[in-house]
């Protein structure tokens, strides 16, 4: 992931995610070189809490390809998580129902680490992007994506979504 231009981090040196998707589960475990310097949210019991995306915070954004419909998922190392579906471009936003909750943990060496479920979205292709919100014990915020768009950081522009999720390992 690149940070935002405009925000760039403090102490932190670098933010990374892996991918495995195995059809349904995916497994995202988010990596920050220099994960001394963040300001890690207190743990909590695991349950959905809107707002996170104000401190450290990881995320991930699908979009069917050629609609204006898609989906945010944002994991804190707290382990608390929110989901959301969205009709267009930050509009129509509401909770999005799912059947099995995300798993989400925080260990020593990654920021976090995270189960997700995807089997409640339409099957086929979705693009992709992921995202993190890092929050300095030094109150230095920066803003990672795979990609940014002009302006000020904005993870919901499709612009940034520019990855696919990748074929399932086991189809």
């Amino acid at each position: 992931m690149v940070a935002h231009r405009d925000r760039p981090p403090s102490a932190v040196r670098s933010v990374s995610a892996e991918v495995l998707w195995d059809g349904d589960e995916l497994l995202l475990t988010f990596i920050v070189e220099g994960l001394e310097h963040v300001a890690l949210p207190d743990r909590a019991v695991p349950s959905r809490t809107d707002g996170l995306w104000k401190t450290t915070c990881c995320e991930l954004f699908l979009a069917p390809p050629g609609s204006d419909v898609y989906f945010e998922f944002n994991y804190s190392p707290s382990t608390q998580w929110a989901a959301y579906r969205f009709d267009s471009y930050r509009a129509g936003g509401c909770d999005l129902p799912l059947s099995v909750e995300p798993h989400v943990d925080h260990e020593s060496a990654d920021l976090a680490v995270v189960r997700q479920n995807l089997s409640d979205l339409p099957p086929g292709l979705l693009q992709m992007s992921l995202t993190a919100v890092i929050e300095e014990t030094d109150g230095t915020k920066s803003y990672w994506a795979l990609a940014h768009a002009p302006g000020p950081p904005d993870f919901h522009n499709r612009a940034t979504f520019i990855a696919t999720l990748p074929v399932p390992a086991h189809p």
